[in-house]
Formats: structure tokens, C-alpha cells, sequence
């Protein structure tokens, strides 16, 4: 069963910075692509930031230039810097990771942790 352990979310004034951290039980370069997601109260979950096995990574419009995902092979671990935060930003964050089985694509999920961005 492979679990997924998010920390660092918390409260912060806009302008102020935060960094996710998600440690995988696994190996993480047996996903294709770990990353993260968001989810504000009466909206559907949205991708935020990914990162692939082989480096690149993929952006929301709404927060290139803030946000950098990155992952440490070695303590499998992906992490999210996260800049100029903006009261939009709150929502509880997820991280995820894909793994292809057989021909498909399984998703797992951590559980979540919170983020607001408020003065």
C-alpha cells in the first residue's frame, strides 16, 4: 500500500511564502509523475504543479512564477516552494502520485493539508 505524507501547510499573510513537503513510502522514480493539487471549499480539485521522472514539470497559469515543485530521489520526497502567496491560494493542498499498472494509470493520493492565506 503506498502512502503519501504531506506537511508544511499552516497560515500566512499574503505576500508571505510557504513550502509542502509529501514523503512517499515508495520509491518515488517508480511513478511517472508525482505532484500536487489543490482543493478550495465548493470547487473541484485542480492541478497545481507537477513534476516527471524525467524532470519536467508542468505549471497552473495561476501560479507559474510563484510555485516550484522539485523532488529528492534519494529521500523520496517532492517538495512545493510556494512564493507571493495569494488569498486565492487557500485550499487544502494534495499530493499526488502516478504510477502506470499493466496499461493504466493508478493515482494515489496523500490526505491533504491545509493553506490559507489571509491578513
Amino acid at each position: 500500500q503506498v502512502q503519501l505524507v504531506e506537511s508544511g501547510g499552516g497560515s500566512v499573510q499574503p505576500g508571505g511564502s510557504l513550502r509542502l513537503s509529501c514523503v512517499v513510502s515508495d520509491s518515488i522514480l517508480s511513478f511517472v509523475a508525482m505532484g500536487w493539487y489543490r482543493q478550495a471549499p465548493g470547487r473541484q480539485r485542480e492541478l497545481v504543479a507537477t513534476i516527471t521522472s524525467g524532470g519536467i514539470r508542468n505549471y497552473a497559469d495561476s501560479v507559474l512564477g510563484r510555485f516550484t515543485v522539485s523532488r529528492d530521489n534519494f529521500k523520496n520526497t517532492v517538495h512545493l516552494q510556494m512564493n507571493s502567496l495569494k488569498p486565492e491560494d487557500t485550499a487544502v493542498y494534495y499530493c499526488n502520485a502516478k504510477r502506470v499498472i499493466v496499461t493504466a494509470l493508478r493515482d494515489y493520493w496523500g490526505q491533504g493539508t491545509q493553506v490559507t492565506v489571509s491578513s
